[in-house]
């Protein structure tokens, strides 16, 4: 899922892009709002974080622009400014949510979940993801969720990917190669740590025990299985 991240910082850019790709999105990235014109009309994003004041063109006429070139695109704002009038003309221009500056990971996170699942009940349903089951635990694509029972688990993009991976795979190992293949993309030259750190962080959320995983078992020199 391609996301254009429009900000003039680039503190502020880059360290937006690192969370959306540890997430498991493909952020496409503009310093002005000229740029981010140009960028929207060449890639089509699936959605748009855009910050408010940028030189040249800022984002409240990017937001006009681009709603009249696709009204549905989510648009979150990105504003230093924390004024009620400010959130309301975003919102009144188009913008489905609003994020004032300097905010936390967990709160971008939260909210790029949110605005992802509206894209994807959108798309049903041409594009809608069946739901699997690994043991126990429930996995819902669309929602970006797990359940066992009553407890609800939240899951990235990436997440899922590794599920559904294991999920047709199971009983066969998946070697290390194929999950960055399929979960990361082909063009991603991954830290050798990268995959272990995340499977360590998605045990901790769907394992009852994760120092026993019961889901996703390790294979040592290979990857990962799942046993059904």
């Amino acid at each position: 899922m391609k996301v254009l991240i429009a900000e003039d910082d680039i503190n502020t850019r880059n360290g937006l892009a690192e969370i959306l790709e540890a997430e498991g999105y493909q952020p496409i990235l503009a310093s002005n709002g000229r740029e981010a014109i140009a960028v929207f009309r060449r890639d089509q994003p699936d959605f748009i974080c855009l910050d408010i004041m940028m030189p040249g063109v800022n984002g409240y006429d990017v937001c006009l622009e681009i709603r009249r070139q696709n009204p549905t695109v989510p648009i979150i704002f990105l504003s230093a400014k924390s004024e009620e009038i400010d959130k309301i003309l975003g919102l009144e221009l188009g913008a489905d949510d609003y994020i004032v500056k300097p905010f936390g990971v967990k709160e971008v996170v939260a909210r790029i979940r949110a605005v992802t699942r509206r894209c994807l009940a959108s798309q049903r349903p041409a594009h809608s993801s069946t739901p699997f089951k690994l043991r126990d635990l429930e996995i819902f694509p669309d929602e970006l969720r797990a359940r066992r029972g009553r407890d609800v688990i939240d899951l990235s993009l990436r997440d899922v990917k590794i599920l559904k991976l294991l999920h047709d795979n199971r009983g066969k190992a998946v070697d290390r190669n194929a999950f960055f293949n399929h979960c990361w993309g082909l063009e991603h030259i991954p830290n050798s740590r990268t995959l272990d750190q995340h499977i360590a962080q998605l045990r901790k959320r769907i394992e009852r025990h994760p120092h026993k995983p019961a889901i996703i078992t390790t294979i040592h020199g290979v990857g990962y299985r799942y046993d059904a």
